[in-house]
């Protein structure tokens, strides 16, 4: 685990993951910054994503963060919110190279 990022960092890259979700799982009429930090992604209350969705963002981790959920329990917890997957990021991403 890496070390807890400030609360910039988190927020920058809760920023970028609403970006991510809106291009990944073609999020229609939705922009960014229509989407709150701790709107829940999956269900009726959220952006009603199902699980073609997660499988999106499952691929779009992988991509620009080289992080991995396999645990589809802990999958549920990290998916909640633009926000939870932004930390489970910061919590999980490999360190800096160099």
């Amino acid at each position: 685990m890496n070390a807890p990022a400030d609360d910039a960092e988190l927020d920058r890259l809760t920023q970028e993951i609403k970006r991510l979700l809106v291009s990944s799982c073609a999020i229609e009429d939705t922009v960014p910054e229509d989407i709150g930090d701790d709107t829940p992604l999956f269900g009726d209350q959220g952006l009603g994503l199902d699980s073609l969705d997660a499988v999106e963002i499952v691929v779009m981790l992988q991509r620009q963060y080289s992080v991995d959920v396999k645990d589809m329990q802990r999958g549920q917890l990290v998916f909640r919110s633009p926000r939870t997957i932004a930390q489970y990021v910061l919590e999980n991403r490999p360190p800096p190279k160099g």
